[in-house]
């Protein structure tokens, strides 16, 4: 048998170090080179050296891919698919030690040399020797380190069902790796007669708690979604404030109103979504004068579990409504003491109505062109070319004004869940007997409430709420789109077994390194294994 490059404690450490060290930042030319390294890694496996071909780069924009590779057993077609990412956000937190924050071993014992600069915890966790610090270490390069060593004791040992790894970039920003690999998974499917049989990503498990170290499993992923608003109003000098109306005024109303809403609330399995927050809020004046601010924008997190996009759209209209009354009525009371008549009632629309009056009042040919004029502004991001394309089209059609648009911004992640289905919950109690074997406990959670990539897979819809998305999203399908129908064809349960670790996306991340290169890599075999019985499978796994 050959000998395993990945199999020990140590060699999967550094394998880890070694892909933490390829700084790979969200949008940086560190991401674009990132998958062509890993696929270098995987090529000296010597199965992929005998089948090329399963070895696969995919375009997911900007000059990023992702690597797809393929463990497929001769008479198998049932496939797990083995999920992560490896981009990481940005370093500026670490300060002067901002150099090794891809260097693992050196920042570890660097730390110990600024104790005083750690939190408490954090402090008693490197005290402990217990964990590995640095960017990317828990978030989530473990996960990649551990999948690779799965396909390369799989191809080895020969394990009777197929395995795709699949890596992707930018799940920090807008999860276009993800999305890209929605389409290529059914296109290998179909070209390889593959059953998916299982999502499996290898996410960290977060503790819930301080000097918490029990080890999760998570069953689902919460989903988020980010209705937006362009509030519209008069502009005026300030020495004549009741010619008009600032855009800031109006929109007050809404974002008291959405901040911590208990509507936006869902409760499933005995969990909550947090509720929801303001993420921006600025006028688009873009210098000071004494004119005052006529349009501004404001973005709000809504998380999910159950509903689609259209029932947090109609909810989204309702608080709005209800907020546009408040600000009509204030308005109403200023402009009587004032003893002036005031601009109007300040109206509610969505942008698909303000896109077909735009339509209608300019011509298709035109609209485009104003939207145009913003898609080409690579200065901006899917957020801001989203308000801005509404705003455009609201300085053309002013006889709108003053108004509230909502819309949609990107990203919009849909939740899932397989916590009722069967082999989730048999995975789930094996993996609690796996972790007893160390000591340790393992607990289910339903939903993932750090965002994940398995939000693009497993979906289902009967309503279709998701259209609500697409006609108010003014981006869709230029710069940002979702696979849906693909989406839908990947039907397989998805569960989410990764390391233990703590303060993901702070100077103080961490990784347990009991939990990531002792306890998970027998605990992911053990549940891969277990797929080999649950197959009735009566072929040995030959060494």
């Amino acid at each position: 048998m050959n000998e395993l490059k990945w199999g020990t404690s140590s060699t999967l450490r550094s394998l880890l170090c070694e892909l933490v060290s390829w700084d790979s930042r969200t949008l940086t030319e560190g991401e674009r080179t990132f998958a062509p390294k890993v696929a270098g890694k995987l090529k000296e496996l010597t199965y992929f050296r005998d089948n090329p071909s399963y070895l696969e780069l995919h375009d997911a924009g900007l000059g990023r891919q992702l690597v797809t590779a393929l463990y497929k057993h001769p008479q198998a077609t049932e496939t797990i698919v083995l999920i992560s990412h490896f981009d990481t956000v940005w370093t500026e937190e670490y300060g002067v030690l901002e150099p090794l924050a891809f260097s693992p071993e050196e920042l570890t014992k660097k730390l110990l040399e600024h104790m005083e600069d750690l939190p408490e915890a954090a402090r008693i966790d490197l005290e402990s020797g217990k964990y590995l610090f640095g960017r990317g270490t828990m978030d989530m390069k473990m996960g990649l380190a551990l999948h690779m060593q799965l396909i390369e004791k799989a191809s080895i040992e020969k394990w009777p069902i197929n395995l795709m790894l699949v890596t992707v970039p930018d799940e920090e920003v807008n999860s276009a790796g993800m999305r890209a690999a929605v389409t290529e998974l059914v296109r290998i499917r179909e070209e390889q007669g593959l059953t998916y049989k299982l999502f499996l990503n290898s996410e960290p498990s977060f503790s819930q708690k301080p000097m918490d170290i029990a080890e999760y499993v998570y069953s689902g992923t919460i989903g988020k979604i980010m209705p937006a608003a362009l509030f519209y109003g008069k502009e005026t000098h300030v020495g004549e404030p009741m010619k008009g109306m600032t855009a800031n005024y109006i929109a007050s109303f809404l974002t008291q109103r959405m901040e911590w809403n208990e509507l936006f609330r869902e409760t499933d399995l005995g969990e909550s979504t947090p509720l929801p927050v303001s993420l921006q809020q600025k006028d688009l004046k873009l210098q000071y004068s004494t004119q005052t601010p006529y349009r501004a924008v404001a973005l709000y997190n809504v998380f999910l579990l159950k509903r689609t996009a259209a029932e947090v759209m109609d909810l989204f209209e309702q608080v709005a409504n209800e907020a546009m009354a408040a600000c009509n009525d204030s308005y109403k009371i200023i402009c009587d003491r004032e003893q002036v008549a005031g601009i109007g009632d300040v109206r509610v629309l969505r942008y698909e109505q303000l896109l077909e009056h735009a339509i209608q009042k300019l011509g298709q040919e035109e609209v485009e062109r104003w939207k145009q004029e913003v898609l080409q502004n690579d200065d901006w991001d899917d957020r801001e070319k989203s308000l801005r394309i509404v705003d455009n089209l609201m300085i053309q059609c002013q006889e709108l004004a003053p108004a509230t648009v909502l819309l949609y911004a990107p990203p919009y992640y849909p939740a899932i869940n397989s916590s009722d289905n069967p082999l989730v919950i048999q995975s789930i109690e094996l993996m609690k007997e796996s972790a007893k074997t160390f000591d340790n406990t393992v607990e289910q959670i339903h939903y993932f409430n750090g965002i994940c990539d398995l939000s693009y897979v497993n979906y289902e819809d009967d309503t279709n709420g998701w259209a609500a998305f697409e006609s108010n999203t003014p981006v869709w399908g230029d710069t940002y789109s979702i696979p849906f129908a693909d989406m839908a064809k990947l039907k397989a349960p998805v569960l989410n077994v990764g390391p233990f670790g703590k303060d993901a996306h702070q100077r103080t991340e961490r990784l347990h390194v009991d939990s990531a290169f002792v306890e998970m890599p027998v605990m992911l075999e053990t549940l891969v294994k277990s797929m080999f019985v649950m197959n009735g499978s009566s072929r040995a796994i030959r060494d």
